[in-house]
């Protein structure tokens, strides 16, 4: 019998936290898109552990697990495949490229050109890619985890924003606090070392039919025609911004109440609230703002544009109802 989503999250949490120090939040975010069916975008500076989580979070659901290094030569083909001539046979055949995989770390990938990023479009939307006109569906957990150095760091390339749109949540690994880096030291001093996991001892806990299952339970999760106002308006009100260029798309209000819907399951409830909405909004919808540049120059953040709508939107009457979910 497959484990609650609760209380595979609360196993996948503690595993991961055997490992790396803090990262709270990216964690989350990760957790949300992992049962959210959707994929997770992490910036960060070199040495927050952005590829370190990937790593663990493969390693503890024993998934078929495949990284690209996004570098400025590599070629979409690198990343999808291509079709191979055989002189022996006089026959073409399919090379499949490393996206045909579970989990997919895409390290560093804003390093790349955009017309390679944009290899990732198709595979990320439509759970297929396309090798010379034909189509090959990619496996049913496929999740890409995407990591990003800061856009003013030297050879980087800003991600196009149909890209950006597509990942479902995006986080930010920050330093860890003096408590988290001296723990972090004192695991080192006793020996730890992160470049060898294996010895560790951490065992998959979860299987590719338990996450299956926990998608389920989450899609499952009650969402009032209340909560779903709440939500529209929350994306409505961000195109209506006279700090913005670029609001909310109508694929940013479906990930939000599909997050809203995991955060409601990860506390083991089986409806969602106005709070559910309001944690994963940061998350969810911050990445896909557009501030204007008169507006930068002031001070204005996405960040900030968004808090400023989560305050000023109300609340339906009946978004927190939870009688219709019985």
């Amino acid at each position: 019998m497959a484990l609650p989503l609760s209380s595979l999250a609360a196993r996948l949490r503690d595993d991961l936290h055997k490992v790396v120090v803090g990262q709270d939040d990216t964690v989350f975010a990760l957790q949300l898109a992992l049962f959210g069916e959707g994929h997770a975008l992490i910036e960060g500076v070199p040495g927050t552990a952005k590829t370190l989580l990937v790593r663990v979070l493969a390693l503890l659901l024993g998934a078929d697990f495949r990284r690209i290094q996004f570098t400025p030569d590599l070629m979409p083909s690198d990343v999808v495949g291509t079709t191979v001539f055989s002189p022996q046979s006089g026959e073409f055949t399919t090379r499949r490229g490393p996206i045909f995989t579970n989990l997919l770390l895409a390290d560093e990938i804003n390093r790349t050109p955009p017309k390679t990023q944009a290899a990732l479009l198709e595979a990320m939307e439509e759970r297929q890619v396309t090798i010379d006109g034909v189509s090959f569906a990619l496996p049913p957990l496929f999740l890409v985890c995407a990591t990003q150095n800061p856009i003013e760091y030297e050879g980087t390339y800003p991600l196009p924003e149909a890209q950006i749109d597509r990942f479902m949540v995006k986080s930010i690994t920050s330093y860890p606090s003096a408590d988290q880096e001296l723990e972090l030291l004192g695991r080192g001093a006793a020996g730890f070392d992160a470049r060898f996991l294996e010895r560790i001892g951490l065992n998959p806990v979860a299987s590719i039919d338990d996450v299956s299952a926990a998608r389920a339970e989450a899609r499952a999760v009650h969402a009032s025609p209340g909560l779903q106002r709440y939500i529209y308006d929350i994306v409505a009100r961000t195109r209506s911004s006279g700090d913005l260029m670029l609001g909310a798309s109508p694929r940013a209000g479906l990930h939000l109440l599909v997050a809203a819907q995991v955060s409601a399951a990860l506390d083991g409830r089986t409806f969602a609230t106005p709070d559910d909405v309001k944690s994963a909004a940061p998350i969810v919808l911050t990445h896909r703002l557009i501030v204007r540049p008169e507006a930068e120059v002031e001070g204005v953040t996405a960040a900030s544009v968004l808090h400023r709508v989560l305050d000023s939107v109300d609340v339906p009457k009946d978004a927190s109802q939870a009688t219709e979910a019985v």
